[in-house]
């Protein structure tokens, strides 16, 4: 029962959670338009918004970039840069560590900013509020995690190569990707679950406008340049 609850979790569910949220963000696109956008309180409530928003955002794309960067990098092309498992697991908290620290601040933040400040409390939606609970769980299970793989017994850099054959085997529809993680810690499982679900939802929230900030710095660096002349 215990490894086909693991199969079902960490085998078929990340495919359902891509397909969702490739799937969900057409359909949204498609036809939703008029609800794309971030919903931004601002205006209702400067207060705290400035730290909280800029530390979370700085924080979470640091690591989105550095879990993007560090699991699908292949063993082959680190060793070619002399960068070793233990190498590689060090630079993977340490960097985690701090990114993770920015960003669990800046989610407090903007946690305590919805629900004390009146104005943005009662215009806020239920959905925005568990999201903001739901990336603090998955921050703090993420920061939990670096105590283990920092710690003497974890410093061979085992661990994480683990995780990157589970990752870029599940990606290659390896059958054997599962076996990689079986024995690993479960805080690391629950926090791969909590960040499945994450994307599973993520068409369906206010998180949509990620895309449209991508959007805007593309078109923005490929359009013609403006040409300003004097009367």
């Amino acid at each position: 029962m215990d490894n086909f609850l693991q199969f079902a979790l960490f085998v078929v569910y990340p495919y359902f959670t891509i397909l969702s949220f490739v799937l969900g963000s057409i359909l949204r696109y498609n036809r939703g338009q008029l609800g794309w956008k971030s919903d931004s309180s601002q205006l209702l409530a400067r207060g705290w918004l400035q730290w909280g928003n800029n530390l979370f955002h700085v924080g979470i794309l640091l690591l989105f970039a550095g879990h993007f960067v560090g699991f699908l990098t292949p063993l082959p092309v680190l060793h070619a840069l002399g960068i070793s498992p233990p190498i590689k697991q060090f630079l993977a908290w340490s960097l985690g560590l701090a990114a993770g620290t920015a960003a669990i601040i800046g989610v407090t933040i903007l946690i305590a900013r919805r629900l004390l400040v009146k104005r943005v409390r009662l215009t806020s939606r239920a959905m925005d509020i568990a999201l903001l609970f739901w990336l603090f769980g998955i921050l703090c299970l993420g920061l939990y995690s670096i105590t283990i793989s920092s710690s003497e017994a974890h410093r061979d850099g085992e661990l994480i190569v683990k995780f990157m054959h589970y990752v870029q085997g599940t990606l290659t529809f390896q059958p054997d990707a599962l076996s990689y993680i079986l024995d690993t810690p479960w805080v690391y499982r629950a926090h791969m679950f909590m960040t499945f679900t994450f994307f599973l939802i993520f068409p369906y929230t206010r998180l949509v406008h990620v895309f449209s900030g991508f959007g805007s710095v593309v078109s923005y660096l490929g359009r013609a340049l403006q040409l300003v002349r004097r009367r």
